[in-house]
């Protein structure tokens, strides 16, 4: 399954910017703006259910649950399937090429650390403040949409389970949600991607999650007026087995520096004049699961979408990027989370995402 940048994360934030009277820097969904146009709601809803793909999402939820009901359409997330990138991409309106934000742990060149993004701290040092990368940050796009609205004087407002304000459970998010007087409301819900990286993407619990988010959703759209409610995820999950790169010696010895982006689209720097080696072995050791795109591939062919690229772009690739395409297998580096499902490939379970649309009277 390939990322389409007609129809996916990004297209669906430039319709909500269309519709608010802003510049989308990409193709729209004119299947949305026509409801939007027909609909003419006061208020805007985007709700983002973090891994709830569309494939999980059918094999959840019978035909005549709410989400189901309301699935207007799938679509793709966008490249890697991934939380850094795709929520960004729905923030934002631009493609990862563009705003920067390529993975869980990105390669950040004027200071040669690999940085776990959102957590602003370098790759395996989780709660360490890496300084040196907060004083190049501002080089990732980081201006949403909504503070494009507030900007040019429309109500916009952004919810998330952390940071500041955060809402403390799903109750209190739809809480805010609801008595927010805002034109356009971003919220942000962690789940059920917590869960299914700890139990796999059918466990369970993680249909419990999804149920009682389907619930507790369809009650805010009977309680909400004059409002067009959007329910989509960033990407969905894959049960993975794991390879692990420490038991590979000799395949590490070529390497610059450990591995980055993510563990299903993995990025590899080479040591000068080892290219032809690394190209062998990695055909021989992990050719039949992941497909080894060289870094002028992966610029020519588009995979992080089109766009002007962020300065950050071309070093953060490396010389090589691995994708999983057809398989469910992750590459692990050392002192990488070992989970037991996963994201970022390119498998249907991961990539397709489902645009839910409710217009509530």
């Amino acid at each position: 399954m390939k990322n389409n940048y007609n129809e996916c994360l990004t297209n669906l934030a430039c319709s909500v910017q269309k519709y608010f009277g802003l510049a989308p820097k990409h193709n729209t969904l004119p299947f949305l703006d026509e409801i939007l146009e027909r609909e003419k709601p006061k208020k805007v809803v985007l709700v983002l259910l973090d891994g709830m793909g569309a494939n999980i999402l059918e094999r959840t939820l019978p035909e005549n649950s709410f989400f189901r009901q309301n699935l207007v359409r799938n679509l793709t997330s966008v490249f890697p399937a991934t939380t850094t990138a795709a929520t960004t991409s729905v923030r934002t309106g631009l493609n990862p090429v563009e705003h920067g934000w390529l993975g869980w742990n990105m390669y950040i060149k004027p200071i040669d650390k690999i940085i776990t993004l959102f957590l602003n701290s370098e790759k395996g040092k989780d709660g360490e403040i890496c300084e040196d990368f907060l004083g190049v940050k501002d080089k990732l796009v980081s201006n949403t949409i909504v503070d494009e609205m507030n900007e040019n004087g429309n109500c916009a407002a952004e919810f998330f389970p952390f940071g500041e304000n955060a809402y403390k459970n799903l109750d209190d998010m739809i809480e805010k949600v609801k008595a927010s007087s805002s034109q356009y409301v971003y919220a942000y819900d962690d789940e059920p991607d917590h869960t299914m990286h700890d139990f796999g993407p059918d466990d369970n619990r993680v249909k419990d999650l999804i149920l009682e988010r389907n619930d507790k959703i369809e009650k805010l759209c009977s309680e909400l007026k004059d409002t067009l409610v959007i329910v989509t995820a960033d990407h969905g999950h894959l049960k993975i087995e794991h390879v692990f790169l420490k038991n590979y010696p000799e395949f590490l010895d070529l390497l610059e520096r450990t591995t980055s982006l993510e563990q299903r689209a993995v990025s590899f720097k080479v040591k000068s004049g080892k290219n032809a080696e690394f190209e062998k072995a990695f055909s021989e050791l992990f050719g039949k699961d992941f497909r080894l795109y060289k870094k002028s591939e992966v610029i020519e062919s588009g995979l992080f979408g089109d766009g002007n690229p962020n300065e950050f772009f071309e070093d953060a690739i490396g010389d090589y990027l691995a994708v999983a395409e057809n398989s469910n297998k992750a590459l692990v580096a050392e002192g990488e989370e070992v989970l037991v499902s996963h994201h970022a490939g390119c498998s249907d379970d991961e990539v397709l995402v489902p645009l839910i649309v409710k217009m509530c009277k």
